[in-house]
């Protein structure tokens, strides 16, 4: 459902976040990672965030389930950006850190657990996971998209059989113009080896 809206909707989406300053985020996230390491932007949207890791000289793997933002994506960064869902993406070797930027809210809390593992099976361990969602503990339709809403102990109990330990968790209000009024929670994870099945 929400890929569909994406779909329809990728290039007003596109001219509404290519320019939100996302440096509030990027000063939390990427101390935790290694200069030059690998980051997955995961649900990478327009590619913004994208471009500015590559640009910083990390080594990027782009994907996002749209194809029409893919293809946005891969004209807005240059990079290869990856058609695929969150449960479809996989590193040919572990990787440093994942980026997952408001794209996991939207999907279903009964699928989140699942598609979360998988992304954690990618980083090598004690790796980083950043996710963001909007505030709250339900789930909502709204204009052809799903969300998963988030809460502090709603976040805790999604992880709790995840080899994933929260290091940081913070709110912040939109950063799009108007949009200010509006909550997320954010939340840096790392890879805990001791609780990683494999």
């Amino acid at each position: 459902m929400s890929i569909d809206y994406y779909q329809q909707q990728a290039e007003s989406f596109y001219q509404s976040t290519i320019t939100v300053d996302m440096t509030p985020l990027y000063q939390r996230f990427l101390p935790y990672v290694p200069a030059g390491g690998h980051i997955v932007d995961a649900g990478c949207g327009s590619g913004r965030d994208s471009l500015y890791f590559a640009n910083l000289g990390f080594t990027v793997s782009a994907f996002d389930a749209s194809p029409a933002l893919v293809e946005l994506a891969q004209q807005h960064t240059g990079l290869p950006v990856s058609l695929c869902r969150f449960e479809q993406f996989t590193a040919t070797t572990p990787v440093d850190a994942i980026w997952a930027c408001a794209s996991l809210l939207h999907v279903p809390r009964s699928e989140l657990s699942h598609a979360m593992a998988h992304l954690a099976a990618q980083l090598k361990p004690n790796g980083v996971f950043y996710c963001s969602f909007k505030y709250g503990q339900d789930e909502v339709n709204r204009e052809g998209r799903h969300f998963t809403n988030l809460d502090e102990s709603s976040l805790s109990e999604l992880i709790k059989d995840l080899p994933l330990s929260i290091i940081e968790q913070w709110q912040t209000s939109d950063l799009r113009p108007g949009r200010e009024h509006e909550r997320w929670l954010n939340a840096i994870c790392k890879k805990d080896v001791r609780k990683d099945p494999a």
